[in-house]
């Protein structure tokens, strides 16, 4: 299987349809940009060609909502084969889905539904992710996800079983900080112990966004700037891992663009101290 992860070491952005005007106009000074897969599934139009043309200047990753690695059902060929031929034109620097389920019985859940931590979990998320690579003849990076309760059938901790799964399946992870944040406070574990049970070589790309800390718990929403433990936990993620490509999601109640531009200013000086401290 090659390894077909390209992205740059530095700072980028999610690209979302009120930016792609301004993006394809101003073509800010951002390293690379992150769309979500099933927004392209099309065979034409102008989101496709605005794509087609953003990423003459621009690394882009193709970052997956539906392919439901963790569901009973049979992966979705169509869907699958909707998300290569976009691969095949786009040729991306890196594929990402999530680590988790959200369709069953033929029915699609509009949401990304966490996982038991079990033997029989871990098998069948391996053996679609082995699956999907296949199909796309490329790595696919797997994302841990945000979670708001657990199962009482859990034989592992959530960082052993994301570890297991890249042991395994040879993938890579798209790993969340602000994920782990998220469900280290909802569930009361040590993020650090997270971070310390993940193989360094297995991370290839980080995730930063921002939460609700409104009500009884918190919630991952991606609308808000990343907070500031959870800069902290990037901190000790790159102290861990070194350096990695890094976005910054922000998926609802979007911002002006310069403020997702500012947020990836933060993580690219963090990721320029680790270099420097490297040297």
């Amino acid at each position: 299987m090659p390894t077909i992860v390209s992205l740059p070491t530095v700072a980028g952005i999610g690209l979302r349809s009120p930016h792609v005007a301004q993006v394809s106009r101003d073509r800010p000074a951002i390293g690379w940009l992150e769309v979500h897969s099933e927004n392209y599934f099309v065979d034409g139009g102008p989101a496709l060609a605005a794509l087609d043309a953003i990423r003459s200047d621009y690394p882009i990753s193709l970052h997956g909502v539906g392919l439901s690695l963790g569901s009973a059902d049979a992966i979705d060929t169509g869907h699958l084969a909707r998300l290569k031929r976009l691969a095949d034109r786009i040729a991306p620097a890196a594929i990402s889905e999530h680590l988790c389920w959200g369709r069953i019985d033929g029915r699609h859940l509009n949401d990304l539904l966490p996982l038991p931590f079990t033997d029989e979990a871990l098998a069948l998320c391996c053996d679609r992710i082995d699956s999907v690579q296949s199909a796309l003849q490329s790595t696919l990076l797997v994302e841990n996800v945000s979670a708001y309760l657990r199962f009482t059938a859990d034989a592992m901790t959530e960082w052993d079983f994301v570890a297991a799964v890249a042991r395994r399946s040879g993938c890579k992870l798209l790993f969340d900080v602000n994920n782990i944040y998220v469900n280290a406070i909802n569930h009361g574990f040590d993020p650090l112990a997270y971070l310390a049970a993940i193989p360094g070589d297995a991370v290839a790309e980080i995730h930063l966004a921002g939460f609700d800390a409104t009500g009884p718990c918190l919630i991952d929403t991606h609308g808000a700037r990343v907070a500031p433990p959870v800069w902290a936990l990037y901190r000790a993620a790159i102290e861990r891992f070194g350096p990695k490509p890094t976005l910054i999601e922000w998926d609802t109640d979007l911002p002006a663009l310069e403020v997702l531009l500012d947020e990836a200013r933060m993580a690219q000086t963090i990721l320029e101290e680790a270099d420097a401290v490297a040297a």
